[in-house]
C-alpha cells in the first residue's frame, strides 16, 4: 500500500495553523468532511472518542488520528504539516507538527491496520520527513 492511495492534493495540508489538539482534530476533520462526504461533526465525533482511549500522537513529533466510519467507502486520510507544533499528549511527551489522519470504513479490519503501519514507516523515515 503506497501513501498516493490514501491521499490526494486536497488532501494535503502544508502549513496548518492550530492552537490546540481538539483544534487541529476540528480543522483535519473538516477538511475529511469536505473530501469524503461525510458530516464533520461525525468524522470529529469518530476522532474524538478513538482518542480517549489514548492518544494517537505516536512520538517524534507525529499523530495518526484515525477511526472507522459506516459512511467510509475506501480508507483515505488526510495529511498536515502544522506551522507551530501543538501538545497532543504524544507517548513520548513531545508537541506534534506532523499528522495523518486516517478514516476507514467500518468493515476495515486488517487492511486499516496495514494503512496504518505504512503511514507510521513513513513518517518515521527520517528523509522522507525532511522533504
Amino acid at each position: 500500500m503506497d501513501l498516493s492511495d490514501l491521499i490526494n492534493v486536497p488532501a494535503i495540508l502544508p502549513a496548518l495553523k492550530a492552537n490546540s489538539k481538539k483544534q487541529l482534530l476540528q480543522l483535519l476533520s473538516e477538511r475529511a468532511a469536505a473530501i469524503s462526504g461525510i458530516p464533520e461533526r461525525e468524522v470529529f465525533d469518530t476522532i474524538l472518542q478513538r482518542e480517549r482511549l489514548g492518544s494517537t500522537g505516536v512520538g517524534n513529533g507525529i499523530a495518526i488520528p484515525h477511526g472507522k466510519l459506516a459512511g467510509v467507502k475506501r480508507i483515505a486520510g488526510v495529511f498536515a504539516r502544522l506551522e507551530t507544533p501543538v501538545d497532543f499528549e504524544s507517548l513520548d511527551d513531545q508537541p506534534v507538527d506532523l499528522v495523518f489522519l486516517l478514516l476507514a470504513p467500518e468493515g476495515a479490519g486488517a487492511d486499516h491496520l496495514k494503512a496504518l503501519s505504512r503511514i507510521a514507516r513513513v513518517l518515521r523515515d527520517a528523509d522522507t520527513v525532511a522533504k
